[in-house]
């Protein structure tokens, strides 16, 4: 998206908020809002944080400052949530790193995902799909398990990074269906996205918003997506369950969280407000252009999809044997 769209976008989400600044700051602490982001400036996690950002600060009748703090697999940003007052004033971006996979990938976490946070609500989704080089001879899901079946290891697979999300759901994957792919970690998924589109690897499990120009242009091809329900960019794509993997549903998710100790009010009103920044319609609309799921939740709904994921994804990691060094 173009500078000038941008803040159109920005321009429409403050237009959308405007009428719910009349005395919301009577009834949350005064000074500005610090929106900790763990990625860098620009990435789509970035984006995300800011567009919500917008209509969430002009609700609150407060200013939010975006504030990123990339590096360690997310653990720098959210160690600095962590370590903040628990006065409202701090809050920030977190995903399946941050609460669900670290604490299983190594040895030692600056922070404890349950102990130290305060859970907001969940705000976006990330489905997957699976894509095949145009060259590999499976027209379906089913064919490509059939595959891997006749050769073990012979396809191969890409991911944005050892232990990250995609990793673990293809090796959940291969753990549900008798199946064994090599594993070929990039550093990130663009990387991954050209060695598949140049037949270096076969397919990869990646997020809708980074591969669907691909897919729309012929240059690869779509099998299922890992998402309990067909998506709107791949209408005719189906998701696992229909093509024949039943039980297996995988996608990367976003929420926002607090210090521990931040006062239930708080919590309930930055929650209300999230809520309400997701149903505009000016959000939906940027979520829709990034490929991101709107997904509103309570806090009780995120603290509990936090503990089924941390549960279901431990133990593929533990099953799997990964383990990182920070």
């Amino acid at each position: 998206m173009n500078k000038r769209r941008f803040l159109t976008t920005l321009a429409a989400l403050a237009a959308t908020a405007s009428p719910l600044l009349a005395g919301a700051a009577d009834n949350y602490p005064a000074g500005p809002v610090r929106w900790v982001v763990p990625y860098a400036a620009g990435g789509g996690t970035d984006v995300i944080a800011r567009t919500l950002a917008a209509p969430v600060a002009l609700a609150l009748g407060q200013t939010i400052v975006v504030d990123n703090k990339p590096g360690a697999n997310t653990m720098l940003g959210a160690q600095e949530v962590s370590r903040a007052k628990p006065d409202g004033l701090t809050v920030g971006s977190a995903d399946n790193a941050t609460l669900a996979l670290n604490q299983h990938l190594y040895a030692k976490l600056p922070y404890n995902p349950e102990r130290d946070f305060e859970f907001v609500g969940g705000f976006a989704r990330f489905p997957y799909a699976l894509l095949v080089h145009p060259d590999v001879p499976a027209r379906t899901l089913k064919e490509l398990l059939e595959l891997a079946r006749k050769e073990p290891g012979k396809l191969s697979y890409g991911t944005p990074g050892t232990g990250g999300p995609n990793h673990v759901a293809m090796e959940l994957l291969q753990q549900r269906t008798g199946t064994r792919f090599t594993h070929v970690p990039y550093r990130g998924a663009a990387p991954g996205l050209q060695d598949l589109m140049g037949g270096q690897i076969q397919f990869m499990l990646v997020d809708t918003a980074s591969s669907q120009a691909y897919v729309k242009a012929g240059k690869l091809r779509a099998l299922a997506v890992s998402y309990p329900k067909r998506l709107a960019a791949f209408p005719d794509v189906p998701t696992f369950a229909e093509a024949g993997v039943a039980d297996f549903s995988a996608f990367s998710w976003q929420g926002l969280i607090a210090p521990a100790g931040t006062p239930k009010p708080l919590i309930t009103r930055l929650n209300k407000e999230l809520v309400q920044a997701l149903s505009t319609e000016a959000v939906q609309r940027k979520l829709a252009d990034l490929g991101v799921e709107p997904a509103p939740s309570s806090p009780e709904e995120f603290a509990a999809l936090v503990r089924e994921q941390a549960g279901l994804w431990g133990k593929v990691i533990r099953d799997a044997q990964i383990r990182l060094e920070p």
